[in-house]
């Protein structure tokens, strides 16, 4: 995998981050706005967090492939 391929990638994951947050953020100031339960917004964000711990192990094995090119 090239340099360029590598920070295209990081580029797409923090882009899709970033995405995810702020679809988050609407969902979660919509059910504000609609008097919905924080059982949504809670489960919401528990998603949220889910995804974020899988963009970081993806981080993390594409660090590991870094590596291993570096050596």
């Amino acid at each position: 995998m090239t340099a360029d391929r590598i920070a295209s990638a990081l580029t797409r994951i923090q882009a899709a981050m970033a995405r995810i947050a702020a679809a988050r953020d609407a969902l979660a100031a919509d059910d504000a706005r609609a008097g919905s339960s924080s059982a949504r917004v809670v489960e919401l964000v528990n998603v949220h967090e889910k995804l974020r711990e899988q963009v970081a192990e993806s981080l993390r094995e594409l660090d590991d492939l870094l590596a291993a090119l570096e050596e």
